[in-house]
């Protein structure tokens, strides 16, 4: 597994959450561990390196 921080596009806390670089393009959807909303991430992966990543809010 392959921890990842970033800043929640909704709290802008800064956050961390563990990726699976087995699956080299992905896209899923996780709650933030500061304010619990729903953050939709795309991390992209390449020789088990993260080579991109986008964590966009779900309006609801």
């Amino acid at each position: 597994m392959y921890e990842h921080f970033f800043q929640c596009p909704y709290c802008w806390e800064e956050v961390s959450m563990l990726l699976d670089p087995s699956i080299t393009q992905q896209t899923y959807v996780e709650d933030c561990e500061v304010c619990c909303n729903p953050i939709e991430l795309t991390p992209r992966f390449e020789d088990n390196e993260l080579i991109a990543f986008d964590a966009q809010s779900i309006e609801q």
